[in-house]
């Protein structure tokens, strides 16, 4: 793979990586205005798991980029 694909590689994970930041402050920020709300527990920490799984999608790809530019750097 060139550099050219691995800029655009580059740069897709970037755009994915800050849309996925977004969704998962977003997540949490209505967990937590909700959270005296009178919503079932189970509810409360299944959105939970969910926004650690997407923080965890979010750590894999960020390795996946420093990849990217470690092969970039080595080209």
């Amino acid at each position: 793979m060139g550099d050219p694909e691995l800029k655009k590689e580059l740069e897709e994970l970037d755009a994915q990586i800050e849309r996925m930041r977004k969704e998962s402050a977003q997540m949490r920020e209505e967990i937590g205005q909700s959270w005296d709300a009178p919503t079932d527990m189970a509810e409360r920490a299944t959105l939970l798991t969910n926004v650690e799984q997407q923080e965890a999608l979010i750590d894999d790809l960020q390795v996946r980029r420093e990849q990217i530019l470690r092969r970039m750097g080595s080209a």
